[in-house]
């Protein structure tokens, strides 16, 4: 169980994402928890300097779409990095493994794929309680953490192809 605020860190440890462009897609399944998180990368984008002219926002039906989702953004736009938010609540079935594991897959590959950074930002908890608690709850919001993350991967693909 995640006892960190995911909301909480240096702000001077971030880059600059002024000269950055973001793709953030959402799955619309959970949309309580999902548009929260969507909202959150936002938000931090912006802190950290993004344009809103740099930050396109896609919603996909469910969680098992975000792979495609982030790959029409990473083929059809010109973003530096592409933040991926969902929520998969644990059910009385193993739908939620399967959809879980193909998501986690399929980011893995899109990564390598297109050799620039794909944030991993699905939530997978045991209940809702749990969602919310990461969403802006207790426990901060997971946008924030994908999108500080999508700054930093940037930051350091930029370093090391100067």
């Amino acid at each position: 169980m995640a006892t960190k605020n995911l909301s909480e860190y240096d702000l001077t440890s971030v880059p600059s994402a002024s000269d950055m462009k973001f793709g953030i897609v959402v799955a619309e399944w959970n949309y309580e928890i999902t548009g929260a998180l969507a909202q959150g990368a936002v938000d931090t984008l912006k802190i950290h300097g993004a344009k809103d002219e740099n930050i396109i926002l896609k919603h996909v039906p469910g969680s098992f779409e975000l792979t495609l989702g982030a790959q029409y953004l990473a083929e059809f736009t010109n973003v530096d990095a592409i933040i991926i938010l969902g929520c998969v609540i644990q059910g009385e079935t193993r739908h939620f493994d399967f959809i879980c594991e193909g998501v986690t897959q399929g980011i893995t590959n899109l990564n390598i794929k297109y050799n620039k950074p794909f944030i991993f930002g699905l939530l997978t908890t045991d209940n809702q309680q749990q969602a919310l608690d990461r969403a802006g709850g207790r426990l901060g919001n997971k946008g924030d953490e994908a999108a500080v993350t999508a700054i930093k991967m940037l930051a350091l693909k930029n370093d090391l192809t100067k």
